[in-house]
């Protein structure tokens, strides 16, 4: 088993904000791969409307650099993931997208000590976050389903301030 912990939950439910504050404390972390993405697209001229308007090539893009970065991890480091290879397929559920071949072989192999699901914030849309509220509680649901049909540990994070859902984590190592 690795000792990699997921940070994960719907659109607007405080991961990055609760990765970059464990970083902070000295933990090491990961990215959220499909902002990088993103990001990446963006620098090389195409704006998010046109990232997004190829569905299947942005889902792909960002389960390559999931797959990528934790096949580079320590399994024996404590690592926090921002998302993790899971939420692939709850996004393609949510685009009713036919899973691609790479992530159902992935999914046989994932192995987290835990993943921890932060319950949702209200929606704060920006750039990358395209969602409605709507979209953002099923996407929710669907991250959801997905970690709980694994055979992996799932705690659910309420809302509390920053600081103290970082707590709550760290007291459930």
């Amino acid at each position: 088993m690795t000792n990699w912990y997921v940070i994960t939950g719907g659109p607007s439910s405080g991961k990055t904000t609760t990765v970059n504050l464990l970083r902070d404390r000295g933990y090491t972390t990961t990215i959220e791969h499909a902002r990088h993405y993103l990001d990446l697209q963006r620098i090389a001229g195409r704006t998010v409307e046109e990232v997004r308007a190829k569905q299947r090539q942005f889902q792909r893009g960002v389960l390559d650099m999931q797959l990528a970065e934790e096949a580079a991890l320590d399994p024996d480091a404590t690592v926090f993931l921002d998302r993790a290879v899971p939420d692939s397929l709850a996004y393609y559920r949510f685009l009713d997208l036919e899973p691609d071949p790479a992530l159902l072989t992935a999914l046989e192999h994932v192995d987290y000590r835990t993943t921890f699901i932060l319950d949702l914030l209200p929606l704060a849309a920006d750039y990358a976050r395209t969602e409605d509220t709507a979209a953002q509680q099923r996407i929710h649901e669907l991250l959801t389903q997905v970690y709980e049909a694994l055979p992996l540990p799932v705690v659910r994070v309420p809302v509390l301030s920053a600081d103290e859902r970082v707590q709550f984590i760290l007291d459930r190592l």
